[in-house]
């Protein structure tokens, strides 16, 4: 699953661009990881308010995640995603966003296409639009949206990439990662120093808690999944104390084929709850 979207200070903001995840020590540069096979699927997501903590102000939280991925290891790989979310605040007031994103990326983690849109509530659309090519460790954005820009991101990684490294990490027997990720999200400059934790493996055969599409489709029965827990931090901002908390941390179960199950998306004050609602499993054109 890759980064889901942020909220805003004021929880305002939907979820961001969300379902495809994976890892990379800062400074090695990105490799593709063999033997990660990738599933063609399309997945909707249920979103709820979990909790709610301190003199946080959400109320009441609902929405919904469509999330199309698709392609191969020869043709790259397309993702679409769209997320509708209501929030209620304080003083019985609603806020409403729709988040679309559509990307591509080849399987080498080279090349990043990307293009957003948020809408909140009746305002004008926002809109990110760039592309990201890598040359070495040095990655070179050019935006188009929401202003014309070029600018160099060190060391960082794509989202299809990041799973990638997630999986192969997990495999491993590794418990901790850190990367830096870059997606286009936020107005198109935002990049990431994340660290992802990851739990020990589940046999396909255990039953989950909580039961959605994914645990009740046969075809996950026998797969490996672990339990992940990404945390996001904001690699512009600085600390006087040289501790960082992150913008948001993302748990789920990830499947050996790249599915992410039972979501959790922590805000520090709310938390969000995604369950899979359903999941269609689509072909693969095999490689030439």
């Amino acid at each position: 699953m890759r980064r889901l979207p942020r909220v805003s200070g004021s929880a305002a903001l939907t979820l961001s661009m969300a379902l495809t995840l994976a890892c990379l020590a800062p400074g090695s540069g990105a490799r593709a990881a063999p033997g990660v096979s990738f599933l063609a699927h399309q997945a909707v997501y249920d979103l709820s308010l979990k909790s709610a903590r301190g003199n946080a102000s959400v109320s009441n939280a609902r929405g919904r995640i469509l999330y199309n991925f698709a392609g191969s290891a020869c043709e790259g790989y397309t993702t679409e995603f769209r997320q509708v979310s209501q929030l209620q605040t304080g003083e019985d007031k609603t806020t409403m966003s729709d988040l679309r994103s559509t990307s591509w990326e080849d399987a080498a983690g080279k090349s990043y296409r990307f293009k957003i849109e948020t809408r909140m509530n009746e305002a004008e659309p926002t809109a990110v639009d760039g592309v990201a090519e890598r040359s070495g460790n040095t990655i070179t954005v050019k935006l188009k949206k929401p202003a014309a820009k070029t600018f160099t991101i060190q060391d960082a990684v794509f989202p299809t990439e990041q799973v990638k490294r997630i999986i192969e990490a997990a495999r491993e027997g590794k418990s901790l990662l850190e990367l830096v990720v870059y997606d286009g999200s936020d107005n198109g400059e935002k990049v990431y120093n994340t660290l992802t934790v990851i739990g020990q493996p589940i046999p396909g055969t255990k039953a989950s808690k909580g039961p959605d599409a994914a645990s009740d489709n046969a075809a996950f029965k026998s797969q490996t999944r672990w339990p992940v827990t990404v945390s996001y931090y904001d690699r512009a901002a600085k600390t006087d104390s040289g501790e960082q908390t992150p913008v948001y941390a993302m748990s789920f179960e990830l499947y050996e084929d790249g599915v992410s199950r039972a979501l959790v998306l922590d805000y520090n004050d709310f938390v969000i709850a995604g369950a899979m609602d359903k999941i269609d499993i689509k072909d693969t054109k095999p490689c030439k």
